[in-house]
């Protein structure tokens, strides 16, 4: 059994306890389709676990509709299209993107779905919010799932997680690794979900090193590589030799300009830290130092999956945190060395147990 399927089914497992424990809670274009194949091993007509009848999946229609940074973000939105092509390939679950270009795009693909009869309709982002209650509000019979943010509405469940415990662990990374002791974070927009990030990774470089400096910078905007290249270049030049970028497709640009810099020489080696998906994978080990795992993918795959067993009930709040896995550290490190993985491990033992609280504003 490989390390990243363990790593997937101890989150399913931490992901049903969550879920099983929440009770209800009355709080609230360019699309893409895979087509539904030969299901496998699906239950049709077959009792589910809430006396609900299980579908058979291929009948099943899955809608997605991303924030602005769209499905190729190497980023979230590009981890929840990818949990749903997994599911259509094990199940023959019938799946849909649609990418939105604005907000005001918002409202309108989520209808698409929900008046087209999708079965779950999935909204992709802390943006998404507003238009997610407004389409549930008008359509009580849908169901609809939101990541990153909380929507109080009977038939919507929500996802979101403790960005603030991983973002501190990847802090406490860069505090160790930085030779300038000059460090940048590049957030997308202003918000709660970001601010999480930006505050435990603060709050993880000051507990390892309280001589480093932690420059903060917002792009604006998750879809606009150039602007995240600009801010980056400003950082570079300013000293910096770590970024931890949490905005999106922006990110990318980041990524590209540490890269173009290390290929042309220089005094320090730079490095950036990935967010939401190991970003090494993206790119390569020589600019990523390790990256910030929000496990996206497997929260949207257990979603559906009710959907699937006749188990949605909407109106509940999932919140994975360090505990369940749903953030933290990629299985593999190349560029740590085993003194800093231990402190890591160390700091995650410390925050799991309560005897840290990472601050999250």
């Amino acid at each position: 059994m490989n390390k990243a399927f363990k790593l997937s089914l101890l989150l399913v497992l931490a992901f049903t306890l969550v879920l099983a424990g929440c009770g209800n809670k009355n709080a609230a274009n360019n699309g893409g389709t895979t087509n539904a194949g030969n299901a496998g091993n699906t239950a049709d007509n077959t009792q589910a676990g809430n006396g609900e009848t299980a579908t058979d999946a291929s009948k099943i229609k899955v809608g997605l509709v991303t924030d602005v940074g769209g499905v190729n973000d190497k980023s979230f939105n590009q981890s929840a299209w990818e949990a749903l092509t997994e599911l259509n390939k094990e199940t023959g679950l019938q799946t849909k993107y649609l990418q939105s270009n604005q907000s005001s795009d918002y409202v309108p693909n989520l209808n698409q779905f929900v008046q087209g009869g999708y079965d779950l309709t999935w909204s992709i982002g802390f943006d998404l919010g507003d238009a997610t209650l407004e389409v549930a509000q008008a359509n009580p019979n849908a169901k609809l799932a939101i990541i990153d943010n909380v929507v109080d509405a009977p038939n919507v469940e929500s996802v979101t997680f403790a960005e603030n415990e991983g973002s501190f662990l990847v802090g406490v990374v860069a505090g160790l690794t930085t030779k300038t002791n000059k460090i940048g974070f590049i957030g997308g927009a202003e918000s709660p979900v970001i601010k999480r990030f930006e505050v435990g990774f603060q709050a993880g470089v000051a507990a390892v090193n309280p001589d480093a400096k932690v420059t903060v910078t917002y792009a604006g905007a998750y879809d606009k590589p150039d602007i995240g290249k600009s801010l980056a270049t400003q950082l570079f030049n300013d000293g910096a030799d770590i970024i931890f970028p949490a905005a999106g497709q922006t990110g990318n640009g980041v990524f590209n300009e540490a890269a173009a810099r290390n290929q042309a020489g220089g005094a320090n080696k730079l490095w950036v830290i990935g967010v939401d998906k190991d970003q090494s994978l993206e790119f390569g080990d020589e600019v990523t130092l390790t990256s910030m795992m929000k496990r996206v993918d497997v929260a949207v795959k257990n979603v559906t999956q009710q959907v699937i067993d006749g188990t949605f009930k909407g109106g509940q709040v999932t919140n994975l945190t360090l505990k369940e896995d749903g953030v933290g550290l990629p299985e593999e490190n190349p560029n740590l060395s085993q003194e800093i993985l231990d402190k890591v491990e160390e700091f995650k033992q410390k925050i799991i147990n309560g005897e840290i609280t990472v601050p999250a504003e």
